[in-house]
């Protein structure tokens, strides 16, 4: 289930998985990327918090819809804060943000722990 965390007017989007990623939530998350190039952003920063997020509980196909959405959008994502509490992801994604930062200019990768929510909103928010 994904859950908006915080609402902005401006460039920036804050979910939270909770459980499991289904093919409705990828569809709601396309929606809320959607209404944000439809009001003129032409970059979206993304906050996505996981640490309650359970893998056995997430369908693969949404999963693969997510990851297609994301490659045809991925000029259009600016700065992405992955908020979690797990080595694996903190150590993935500074490989990630290698590859990341030379396709889309200007933006940046980051993990967050749980514990640096704030700093992660933070991180977002800046232009």
């Amino acid at each position: 289930m994904i859950e908006q965390l915080k609402t902005f007017d401006r460039n920036v989007l804050a979910v939270e998985v909770i459980e499991g990623f289904t093919k409705k939530d990828e569809d709601f998350c396309q929606k809320l990327f959607n209404e944000k190039f439809e009001k003129g952003y032409d970059k979206v920063n993304l906050l996505v918090k996981l640490d309650e997020m359970k893998i056995s509980k997430s369908s693969t196909k949404a999963f693969f819809e997510d990851t297609i959405f994301a490659l045809r959008n991925f000029k259009k994502i600016g700065h992405l804060a992955i908020v979690a509490h797990t080595n694996i992801l903190k150590a993935a994604v500074p490989i990630d943000n290698f590859f990341f930062k030379r396709l889309s200019e200007g933006s940046e990768e980051r993990y967050f722990d749980k514990s640096q929510l704030e700093e992660a909103y933070a991180f977002v928010n800046k232009n």
